[in-house]
């Protein structure tokens, strides 16, 4: 029996539907997975990221680009299987678009394979970890904070041109922590007399004090973020070491999160940043300004950086004009970096790092009497990593 031919085309049509794989709708809001540590002696860090985050959001009324944000939030504890689990629901339950907000490089290291896999954008506001900056880097990952090892770097080099002779290293026993003493130990032509590593976390110092004091350097390089490092400075300053070693950290070692924990101990510590509140321009003024209005508080290097990403996220919206279903246009979108970023002119390194100027700043007091860091310095200029020769993206 033959099929009358308006029937024959109709089930042709329908054949050739069902073989054809399905087009991706044009999406009406973003969706971005936001992983981060918010609980526990560290949280303050991932607190300052999402507040930063959220407030360029705001200022944009809500959208990132020329779509409505949805911002899916999960905290990861600081434990890389926790963060496992919610990245996993997030690509197969949420289907997000782009995933950021993870602080700590164990738990990056523990999740990027399964982001990468998925061919989802990670844009990191703080973990960047050395071993995605060589032959290891990703096209799916961009940071806009700094390589692992830079502001050690920098820290190096404010040793070596201070002429201090003998430093000790203490960090934390994870990624973070080694890439801390090898980009610290790279432009440092002193003797690094020590390298003491400590528990993760761990919030007392009374060993690591006394190890310090029988050694007796001239200087003290601290690698410790969060509640790490404000219990320690406390500690440092109650055994009257800060009198006869000098206390060099990075910046956020010494940022607001940790002024307002530590208060007038601080002041006179140097540290070294890629960000400054006194930054001279626009985009820096802008956040500064909206950053304290929203929260009462001044912002931090991690709130910029979290303001940073969302800046990002809204300049590669833009470009695409809201077709981020086009995951490959999305993320050439993405490495463009068409945004204004609160630290000045913005460019990626082949590798996804950012290539940027590091300060080193002072903790001083400002014309309100309120303790802050001030740039007093230029240590390295338009800097990037040391790995990005190993990568072979284009």
């Amino acid at each position: 029996m033959r099929l009358p031919s308006f029937r024959l085309i109709s089930l042709l049509l329908g054949l050739a539907a069902l073989a054809s794989p399905p087009c991706a709708l044009a999406a009406d809001k973003i969706k971005v997975g936001y992983l981060s540590t918010l609980s526990g002696p560290n949280a303050q860090i991932g607190f300052d990221v999402r507040d930063g985050f959220n407030l360029a959001v705001k200022l944009n009324g809500g959208k990132l680009g020329t779509l409505p944000a949805e911002v899916i939030i999960a905290d990861d504890q600081l434990n890389p299987d926790t963060g496992k689990q919610a990245v996993d629901r997030m690509l197969r339950r949420d289907r997000v678009d782009i995933i950021t907000g993870i602080i700590f490089s164990n738990v990056a290291v523990a999740v990027g394979p399964t982001i990468f896999e998925s061919k989802t954008i990670y844009l990191s506001p703080n973990a960047s970890p050395s071993q995605w900056a060589g032959a290891q880097c990703n096209p799916w990952f961009f940071s806009v904070s700094w390589p692992n090892e830079s502001y050690h770097e920098a820290a190096g080099q404010y040793a070596t041109d201070k002429g201090i002779k003998n430093v000790m290293f203490l960090a934390p026993n994870y990624p973070g922590g080694r890439d801390a003493a090898t980009g610290f130990k790279r432009l440092y032509k002193g003797k690094v007399a020590d390298e003491i590593y400590t528990k993760l976390g761990q919030l007392d110092y009374a060993a690591e004090l006394a190890q310090i004091r029988a050694a007796k350097p001239e200087a003290m390089y601290v690698f410790l973020p969060g509640g790490m490092g404000i219990n320690f400075i406390k500690q440092f300053v109650a055994t009257g070491l800060s009198k006869d070693v000098q206390l060099i950290v990075p910046g956020f070692g010494s940022d607001q999160d940790v002024i307002s924990s530590v208060g007038e101990q601080l002041l006179g510590v140097f540290d070294t940043a890629h960000w400054s509140m006194d930054l001279d321009n626009d985009a820096n003024r802008k956040f500064v300004a909206a950053f304290e209005a929203e929260f009462k508080r001044l912002p931090s290097v991690f709130a910029a950086q979290g303001y940073d990403a969302a800046l990002a996220i809204d300049g590669a919206v833009r470009d695409v004009k809201g077709k981020i279903e086009d995951k490959e246009a999305f993320r050439r979108a993405i490495k463009a970096a068409h945004f204004k970023s609160v630290r000045g002119d913005f460019k990626y390194n082949v590798n996804g790092m950012p290539i940027q100027t590091y300060y080193l700043r002072v903790i001083a007091k400002d014309s309100k009497g309120r303790i802050v860091n001030k740039k007093i310095a230029t240590l390295l200029s338009n800097h990037g990593d040391a790995y990005a020769k190993d990568c072979k993206l284009k």
